[in-house]
């Protein structure tokens, strides 16, 4: 990799109004690939993410909520009162200095501000807009003013009906925010194909992502097993192993799932035998003697291994296992080290460093993107003001009389 390389996304600038997960998880991504991601939040309240819990004190005494703190690394605030209608105004004079406009409020929001995507359209005729609601706002729902957490669309997509156990309620969120980080993914997608299109044609366009459609794409089983005759969609009910196993030193999973893994597994285990018993002669039998045989012959096997050591003489030999991690087996795994997977994020008068997920794209030529500390609200609202328009300290100053920027 060459030292001067440059990040593939160098010269694209993004005008974020963003809040919590979804769209700013997905800008995030944006900035370390090296996008200019500049996020638009009021200027004394910052964006709702910031009230999440729990919360840590940042350098200038204020609360940081942990879903701000995770999504908003190598970004610039610039701090504007869009209610105010000179902020509005402000905000539209800034559009055509941008490539993008992301927001992920319910639909309808940014119009009443006299700032949808049909004005902006007019002022920057080539202008992405990329949309996140949980609904959508290009087509018809009839849930279109619902508010929309991850769990809601998760649930809707059928997330929480797959897999079930009997006398037992999904545990909802288990996932963490999934409905936020696939959506998140499928509207940067989104929008990349929107900035391609535009170098054909010159023309942007409104890119529109609803969170309950990415869930469903997100859970295609849940529709697509019914229709090839799958009605039953709970572990017990699928041929094969596929469960979690105590080790010396905690779980690994481990899944089974053809003839040939079977007969390693067997053997690895110390139960050749196996392959000649009757109980094991479908994948049927298999998960039918899970509990019974296969789980204390599994446990007894691994007792004196850790988790690692396990998995690794499975996998190794082609069966497939992997370790059940925890967060210090995170900080400690050689893979996740190598790979830059864990970025520590030092924040003045604080001795642990907070710790947040890296890049998972990976370039054969451009380098690691910067993964630079989250900003304070409206950090840069004068530089930005200053080289985007021109202002000077009388219009500073001016906007600040009138509350529209800190």
């Amino acid at each position: 990799m060459a030292d001067n390389e440059s990040l593939p996304l160098e010269g694209v600038r993004v005008l974020a109004v963003e809040q919590m997960q979804a769209i700013p998880f997905g800008t995030q991504l944006l900035a370390r690939l090296g996008a200019d991601v500049v996020k638009v939040e009021h200027p004394t309240r910052g964006e709702s993410g910031r009230a999440s819990s729990p919360t840590i004190v940042d350098v200038d005494g204020s609360q940081a909520g942990a879903t701000f703190l995770r999504n908003n690394l190598s970004k610039r605030s610039l701090g504007i009162d869009l209610k105010n209608p000179k902020g509005a105004e402000l905000f539209k004079r800034l559009v055509p200095n941008y490539d993008v406009v992301v927001e992920n409020f319910k639909p309808g929001t940014m119009e009443r501000l006299g700032i949808g995507y049909e004005t902006l359209a007019e002022i920057s005729p080539g202008l992405v807009y990329v949309a996140v609601s949980g609904f959508g706002s290009l087509r018809e729902t009839p849930y279109g003013s619902w508010p929309a957490y991850a769990c809601v669309p998760e649930a809707m997509s059928g997330f929480y009906s797959f897999r079930p156990e009997p006398g037992r309620r999904p545990n909802i969120g288990v996932a963490g925010a999934i409905g936020d980080i696939g959506t998140g993914l499928f509207a940067m997608v989104g929008l990349l194909a929107a900035l391609h299109g535009r170098r054909q044609t010159g023309r942007g366009q409104k890119v529109d992502v609803a969170m309950l459609d990415a869930m469903i794409s997100i859970m295609d089983m849940v529709a697509f097993g019914p229709s090839i005759g799958v009605h039953d969609q709970s572990i017990a009910a699928w041929p094969g192993i596929m469960q979690s196993f105590s080790a010396r030193d905690g779980l690994f999973v481990l899944q089974v799932g053809r003839e040939h893994q079977f007969e390693i597994f067997a053997k690895i285990i110390g139960h050749p035998e196996w392959l000649e018993d009757e109980r094991f002669s479908t994948r049927e039998g298999w998960s039918e003697h899970v509990e019974g045989v296969i789980r204390p012959a599994v446990e007894a096997w691994a007792r004196d291994k850790t988790k690692l050591e396990a998995c690794r003489l499975l996998a190794e030999s082609g069966v497939v296992a992997g370790p059940s991690y925890e967060g210090h087996d995170l900080l400690s795994d050689p893979h996740v080290r190598s790979h830059d997977m864990i970025c520590e994020i030092q924040v003045e008068g604080r001795d642990e460093p907070v710790r947040v997920h890296g890049n998972p794209i990976k370039f054969s030529r451009s380098p690691e993107g910067p993964s630079k500390k989250w900003p304070l609200i409206g950090e840069h609202t004068e530089t930005l003001l200053r080289t985007d328009l021109g202002l000077s300290d009388a219009d500073l100053e001016a906007l600040r009389s009138a509350q529209v920027i800190r």
